[in-house]
Order: structure tokens, then C-alpha cells, then sequence
């Protein structure tokens, strides 16, 4: 008796999972033989490989999984070459493209969503295209470079919330223009970023307030929730912050012998001020969740590069409050990157009128130059060493 009860429990379980709702994406990859193609799962946390395949001469695939209950996101994969989807129903997608320009020139059918994101993805490349180009203009320089790409971005993100995010903010592919990126020089950054533009905060906030009305309870749509009304905190607590700085009395700014700072980098290293003496040093007081950091550090990456063979260093003083946000921003960075936990309550602040600020600081470890008198800051790294 006990083995009859199994066996139908087992058999209604079988029944239940096959009756789910599946959907189904299919397709061919030409020129791909022997290349296996994944198909992998956008989670919050990174990529997952739901399933793959080894390709024949032919390229066909078919992959399925169970309907999502919000719009969820997939790729397909052959080595870096990426074609991303979306999936909120019953829907059977078909995609057709060719090894290895699979991620520029693809066809795709039966989602509305997967077209826009697909329009989306060109735009993204277009854009990252145009930042390489003024990276590598041989007549710009670091001002120039960083006034064009945020020219280039600000134009970017008007023409996607105009288009799309703000056209229909509960669809799919909207939600997939507020995560795209670009790397400038070696470092990505977000198109979009809540942190540091109010602007970016208004675009969550409206495809997070319609996830929450369509998608009730959805992870997404909590997450995008989450992101808005933390990015409202942050640019509250930037503003007062800023409101601070500029008002500090200009008369007590004086330049006047060494500031010596004690202070951690990002290895979890004693880094000190003073053990710099026979460099020219710039010491930058900076905070990445201010709106322009991504540029500002561009400008830097130049001049360290530029300069660092000839003894010029940079001994940056992060001033965020959120320690993991800073050490996710510097990792990447070349020069001395530390962190005043203190922030803006230390009292050798009180020599900075407003920030972002430098010192530039010369071989014998006096500074020579405080804020109010750098105009040009290449050419006056370049007259002290």
C-alpha cells in the first residue's frame, strides 16, 4: 500500500511541474560549429547558466524554462559575443545571427521587449564607440576629453528616458536601459547613476513606482525600489554637504608648510603623507557619490599616467560614508587611495573651500599650492617637477 501512495505522489508531483507554464527561446547561430552556446540567467547577483549546448554545423538551439511571474532576463552566449532577452510570459522567441558578429547583427522575433532591448544594446555600443573615439583624440586634453564624454552621456540618457524610459516605464526593456554601461579608459561606469546624478534618481523612481503597481512583490521591482529611495538619501545628504563646503569664510584658506595625514588605503594599509617627500605629490580630497566623480578621476587617471614616470604621485582622500562604495571605486585606481572615515568633520578641511580640492605638494614636502591657487592643474604639477 505504502509503494502505490508513492507512486502516485511521485506521479502528481510529474504532472504539476509539466503542466507549468514554460516558455521557449530558439533559434540558430550560424558559423558557430563546436562552440558551445549558453544560455544564462541576469540575476541580481551576476550571470547563472540555466542551460548550453554544443553547436553543430548547423547552429540550432532550443532552450525553455518556466514562465516568470515579472519580466526576467536572459543571454545567450558564445565566448564574449552576448545577445540579451527578456522573458514575462508564455512567449516563444526566436533568434537568428552569425558567428562572431552575433551581439551587433542579430534578428529576433515573437517579444516586442527583446526588439527594444535589441535597439537598446546598439545604441550602448554606438555610445561606447564615441568615448573611445575622444579618449584617443591625439588635439583634446584631460578637460576636453571629460567635458565630451559627459556631453556625450547627458545626451545619451535624454534620448533613452525620452524614448523609452519614461514612454513606458513597466515594460522590460526599460528597466534594461537604467543597467547599462560603459568602460571609460579601464573602468566601467553606469550610463545611469543614481548615486551621483538627481536626474538618474527621477528615471528609477519612475520604472520602480510602475514594477511596484504591475509586478507587485516582484525581486526586480524591489530592488529597483530599494535603489530609489537609497539614491534620494544619498543626493539629500550630498546637497547639505556641498551647501557646507561652499560655505566655508574663503579667509581661512592659507597654504602654509606640510598637512601630514595617517590614514588606511583600500589594501588595509598605513599610508603616510610625509613618506612622499622627494615626490611631487597632488593630495585630492574627493567624494565619489558626487555628481562628476567619474569624470574628475578620468582626468587624474591622465595626469598620473602622464606624469608619475618623472616622481609625480597622487595621495587621494575619500571622504564618503559608505566604506564599501569607496573601496568598489578605487580598486581599480593607480595612486594612493585612503579614506577619512571623519569625513568633512576633520579639522585640516577647514583649509578647503569647496570640493572636489588639491594640494599640490613638492619634493621637500611643503605645499606650494592649496586651491585657490591652482587654474591650471597640468601645467602647475608640470612647473614643480
Amino acid at each position: 500500500m505504502k509503494k502505490i501512495l508513492f507512486a502516485v505522489a511521485v506521479a502528481a508531483v510529474c504532472f504539476s511541474s509539466c503542466t507549468k507554464e514554460k516558455f521557449k527561446v530558439s533559434g540558430q547561430i550560424a558559423q558557430a560549429a563546436d562552440s558551445i552556446l549558453y544560455f544564462e540567467n541576469m540575476a541580481l547577483n551576476g550571470p547563472q547558466v540555466v542551460d548550453s549546448v554544443k553547436l553543430d554545423a548547423e547552429g540550432s538551439f532550443s532552450f525553455s524554462g518556466t514562465t516568470p511571474g515579472a519580466p526576467e532576463f536572459y543571454r545567450l552566449r558564445i565566448a564574449k559575443e552576448i545577445i540579451n532577452i527578456s522573458v514575462d510570459s508564455t512567449e516563444q522567441i526566436t533568434v537568428k545571427a552569425q558567428y562572431p558578429t552575433m551581439a551587433s547583427q542579430y534578428e529576433v522575433e515573437g517579444s516586442e521587449d527583446c526588439l527594444k532591448i535589441k535597439e537598446l544594446a546598439l545604441k550602448q555600443m554606438d555610445l561606447q564607440a564615441r568615448a573611445q573615439r575622444i579618449l584617443q583624440a591625439p588635439d583634446l586634453n584631460a578637460r576636453a576629453v571629460k567635458d565630451s564624454i559627459e556631453r556625450i552621456m547627458a545626451e545619451y540618457k535624454a534620448e533613452v528616458c525620452r524614448d523609452y524610459v519614461y514612454r513606458e516605464p513597466m515594460r522590460a526593456y526599460s528597466y534594461f536601459a537604467l543597467f547599462q554601461g560603459i568602460v571609460v579608459g579601464s573602468a566601467f561606469h553606469m550610463v545611469f547613476d543614481p548615486t551621483k546624478y538627481a536626474d538618474d534618481v527621477k528615471a528609477f523612481a519612475a520604472v520602480a513606482t510602475c514594477w511596484d503597481q504591475f509586478y507587485p512583490g516582484s525581486v526586480r521591482g524591489e530592488n529597483l525600489h530599494n535603489i530609489a529611495i537609497e539614491s534620494q538619501r544619498t543626493q539629500r545628504i550630498v546637497k547639505a554637504r556641498y551647501t557646507e563646503w561652499n560655505n566655508i569664510d574663503t579667509s581661512k584658506v592659507t597654504v602654509a608648510n606640510i598637512i601630514d595625514l595617517v590614514l588606511t588605503d583600500n589594501k588595509g594599509q598605513i599610508r603616510r603623507l610625509t613618506d612622499l617627500k622627494g615626490k611631487v605629490v597632488l593630495l585630492d580630497f574627493h567624494v565619489f557619490a558626487s555628481e562628476g566623480s567619474a569624470a574628475r578621476i578620468l582626468a587624474l587617471r591622465e595626469l598620473y599616467n602622464k606624469y608619475h614616470d618623472r616622481g609625480f604621485e597622487i595621495y587621494q582622500v575619500g571622504l564618503d560614508e559608505d566604506a564599501h562604495f569607496w573601496k568598489t571605486q578605487t580598486a581599480a585606481l593607480p595612486w594612493i587611495s585612503v579614506r577619512d572615515e571623519r569625513g568633512t568633520s576633520r579639522t585640516y578641511l577647514m583649509q578647503v573651500e569647496s570640493l572636489p580640492a588639491d594640494f599640490i605638494i613638492s619634493r621637500d614636502n611643503s605645499v606650494v599650492m592649496g586651491p585657490a591657487q591652482i587654474k591650471d592643474l597640468d601645467a602647475d604639477i608640470a612647473r614643480h617637477l
